[in-house]
């Protein structure tokens, strides 16, 4: 892609990701070298440092999965599918973009109706009282993440070239 929309494209799938998946490592980072810090220096542990490094791992996961969409890293079993040239890869390669988009879709919904409970019902974290509508929501912004940078990237799917 080229022109002002790749480079909007490219920072909202590359550069905003990478800057916030290196803002929750190190927080994270931090925050359990303050938890060692406490529990061996002041005996005193952060109870809900673990609670916490779980919520930026999990959405660490689902922001990075449309960054890797966008660019084509996600993992490939290719083995078999390598073999076809021309038509038939290029039908093959729609068939496996339609089976990831179809299948995005899917958990968007799920995704989407989760939240929809978790919001109306208030639950919260036990240890540090987190609404759960937040972890939950890392997932659908993970996969619309990833509907639309395959979207936005839908000739490289076709071709296998990115």
């Amino acid at each position: 892609m080229a022109g002002a929309g790749g480079r909007i494209a490219r920072f909202a799938f590359v550069t905003a990701p990478d800057w916030i998946l290196g803002t929750l490592m190190l927080a994270g980072v931090a925050l359990v070298f303050a938890n060692v810090v406490g529990r061996y220096a002041f005996g005193q542990a952060i109870f809900w440092a673990e609670e916490v490094l779980v919520f930026l791992v999990v959405w660490s996961v689902f922001v990075g999965m449309g960054a890797i969409a966008y660019q084509g890293a996600h993992l490939n079993m290719d083995l078999f599918s390598a073999q076809f040239r021309g038509r038939w890869r290029l039908f093959l390669n729609g068939v496996t973009t339609a089976a990831l988009l179809a299948t995005c879709i899917f958990m968007i919904v799920q995704s989407y109706q989760v939240v929809l409970l978790m919001a109306q019902s208030g639950q919260r974290s036990l240890a540090l009282g987190v609404p759960k509508v937040i972890p939950h929501a890392a997932l659908l912004v993970g996969f619309v993440l990833t509907v639309l940078a395959v979207i936005v990237r839908i000739r490289s799917y076709l071709t296998g070239k990115f």
